[in-house]
């Protein structure tokens, strides 16, 4: 395809599937700069939510050519949604980006590796859950047979880019295989009960975050919830989507939706903000769908994070919550904040634990550079945000920073350790804190 074709073949993408009145609403008013990262961090009008419209606009419009270097500062935003909460317009900047990112990714002339990369990760892995299973336990096998401890003594992973060999250190303990797959699917209440949920387990955090999950499953049946885990439901697609992979996260949309269906539950609950943020956005990616789009916003109306339940159902008021005198502090999930509009409940749970207080973490809205995959394609502004980040964190002299967000936990685990320190302060999924806390006062043994 010649150059001209090919920028033909975009902007008539763009006319074709860019919402215009969603591009017109932005008024460059500019309330959106102070909520950017990465305007923050650079300065750049094109690094900021109203600047990139103007480009997406200008594509649009046919007055730039210049795709790569657009598509580069699209990719350069983090996705974190902030700018949206603060916009007076309303503009659903997520989803101008994503549908941007789609566009250019149709049009763009791979090289055969990286189309097998991307074909591996994204249709021979994510949507499956016994491959995601057995690559996990691939990790576990590294950890347990001593291969870590070698590796790192020799100094092997000095070979490998910083980026990977300082998120080796962070990984969490990876659980067996026959323990991913022997998990049950029905959990009664503890005492009264309460509600009935559907638990969407992910593909991550029901690999690598097993604990996470089962604990997050344990509140709930605290909370007087009987949890019920849909056998067919697996990746949320936001990583497809964010991605420019569009059709798949359709596919994996509608999987989801089919899946929780078949539940009777009160409503569908979930431990990871990203995937949240993602499942609520179901009614926009399948709109255009007849046959689907009122079952995504039935879907989407069920779906609630794990601390909002626990805060309706008054958990912290009913289960003795305690730990060892700390100050605790909180980093936001994004999609959470932005996305879900949840922002209190976590924070109420946390200042119902006894011995601990809760110190408010400044700019704890802003993002911590993690993003997805962000950290990994993108580590040099990645590792500016977070160490801006840390620097707040140690203003609070916290030593138990607490998120709601896989992506954010190994983030805020990574600053920890680049900051040096790994021997006064740690990261923790909330539910896993909330756990512990529960545990000090003898709620042991919960089937």
């Amino acid at each position: 395809m010649s150059s001209l074709t090919k920028q033909r073949s975009v902007q008539q993408d763009f006319r074709e599937k860019m919402d215009e009145d969603e591009l017109l609403n932005c008024m460059r008013c500019g309330f959106c700069l102070p909520a950017c990262p990465t305007y923050i961090e650079t300065g750049k009008e094109y690094y900021s939510p109203r600047g990139r419209i103007a480009l997406m606009k200008a594509v649009r419009d046919g007055m730039i050519d210049a795709y790569e270097e657009v598509e580069h500062t699209l990719n350069v935003c983090l996705g974190c949604r902030a700018c949206e909460p603060v916009c007076p317009a309303g503009v659903k900047y997520g989803h101008l980006l994503e549908e941007a990112r789609h566009i250019f990714e149709q049009h763009k002339a791979r090289s055969l590796p990286v189309k097998a990369v991307r074909k591996t990760v994204f249709e021979g892995l994510f949507p499956h859950q016994s491959r995601m299973q057995a690559a996990t336990s691939l990790v576990g096998f590294y950890q347990r047979s001593g291969l870590q401890k070698v590796a790192r003594k020799i100094g092997f992973l000095k070979l490998f880019p910083k980026m990977m060999a300082e998120m080796e250190k962070i990984l969490p303990d990876v659980p067996k295989k026959k323990e991913m797959k022997g998990r049950r699917r029905h959990f009664p209440p503890i005492g009264e009960k309460k509600a009935t949920v559907a638990f969407f387990a992910g593909c991550l955090m029901d690999t690598l975050f097993l604990k996470t999950n089962e604990n997050t499953i344990r509140l709930l049946q605290l909370a007087g919830c009987e949890v019920v885990v849909p056998e067919n439901q697996g990746c949320c697609g936001a990583l497809h989507g964010h991605s420019g992979e569009k059709e798949k996260a359709k596919e994996l949309a509608k999987r989801n939706i089919e899946a929780f269906e078949q539940t009777d539950a009160d409503h569908i609950v979930l431990n990871a903000g990203g995937c949240g943020g993602y499942l609520v956005d179901y009614d926009h990616l399948l709109k255009d769908e007849k046959d689907w789009r009122e079952r995504a916003k039935r879907f989407k109306n069920k779906v609630k994070d794990m601390t909002e339940i626990l805060v309706e159902l008054e958990f912290h008021k009913n289960v003795p919550l305690h730990l060892p005198g700390q100050i605790l502090t909180y980093q936001d999930s994004c999609h959470l904040r932005n996305v879900m509009g949840v922002h209190d409940a976590p924070r109420k749970l946390l200042q119902a634990i006894e011995g601990a207080a809760f110190v408010e973490l400044e700019g704890a809205d802003k993002c911590c550079g993690s993003a997805g995959i962000y950290n990994i394609l993108q580590p040099e502004m990645a590792n500016q945000i977070l160490d801006h980040k840390m620097e707040k964190v140690k203003m609070t002299n916290a030593c138990t920073i607490v998120t709601t967000n896989p992506g954010c936990l190994m983030q805020m685990k990574m600053g920890i350790e680049r900051h040096g320190l790994s021997g006064t302060m740690r990261a923790v999924h909330i539910a896993d804190l909330l756990m512990e806390a529960s545990v000090e006062k003898g709620n042991m043994g919960l089937q």
